[in-house]
């Protein structure tokens, strides 16, 4: 198995082993840093490594501004047919994508 594969298979077995809400709804700490990673990695290499845009549109707050966040959590669990937006509903729970589409809508913070 190649350390790329290997590095890919241990991030989809952490996605996809479901980690406790907080008291609030949201992911707990743990399961927030998975998911910032995912959108910093795996959305950025679509949307632009700073979210500006690449193959995918920017996913930033002054373009998701007016959009429905239900929309756009509907949009990363199903994916968006005829495009390259692959479903991550198998990675992700539908609590979590609407947690990921506030966290873009507010503007992520500085990887540094």
């Amino acid at each position: 198995m190649s350390p790329a594969f290997f590095k890919w298979w241990v991030l989809v077995l952490a996605l996809a082993s479901g980690h406790a809400c907080a008291g609030d709804g949201n992911p707990d700490r743990e399961r927030q840093g998975e998911l910032i990673r995912l959108i910093r990695h795996d959305c950025g290499s679509c949307h632009g490594l700073t979210l500006a845009g690449g193959l995918g549109p920017a996913l930033l707050p002054d373009t998701l501004r007016g959009r429905p966040a239900q929309s756009l959590a509907q949009t990363i669990l199903h994916g968006r047919a005829g495009t390259p937006m692959p479903s991550w509903g198998r990675f992700v729970s539908e609590a979590e994508a609407e947690w990921m589409v506030q966290q873009l809508m507010k503007g992520l913070p500085d990887a540094r």
